[in-house]
């Protein structure tokens, strides 16, 4: 992404052609923050592939997107082109299978 420019066009693209996406410190596979540990932890045990996107390459991105999406901190998780929150909401929104509702996705039958 050497060519992003953090416009909201660019933002909004890769919003609306994304069904889970989370913008980050950091990559899913080296967190650079614990919250944003926390956020992709979430999605990855949902099960279903998401878009990451590291706030830290690039010093205009952090202040670029808190703007866009008026929302003042990292990370940021949108389901659907809809942003959820950070680390702490999408945790208690699959803790409590609104996320997984969210995304389509039916809870397995547990062994009662």
């Amino acid at each position: 992404m050497s060519e992003f420019n953090w416009t909201p066009t660019e933002l909004d693209e890769i919003i609306n052609n994304n069904q889970l996406v989370l913008f980050m410190k950091g990559t899913p596979e080296m967190p650079q923050c614990g919250f944003s540990n926390r956020a992709s932890q979430v999605l990855k045990a949902i099960g279903i592939p998401f878009v990451s996107v590291n706030v830290l390459m690039d010093s205009r991105a952090i202040p670029s997107v808190c703007e866009w999406s008026d929302f003042p901190t990292m990370p940021q998780v949108f389901v659907n082109g809809e942003l959820i929150g950070g680390s702490d909401l999408a945790l208690e929104m699959y803790q409590s299978g609104e996320l997984q509702e969210m995304l389509g996705i039916s809870e397995e039958s547990s062994d009662d």
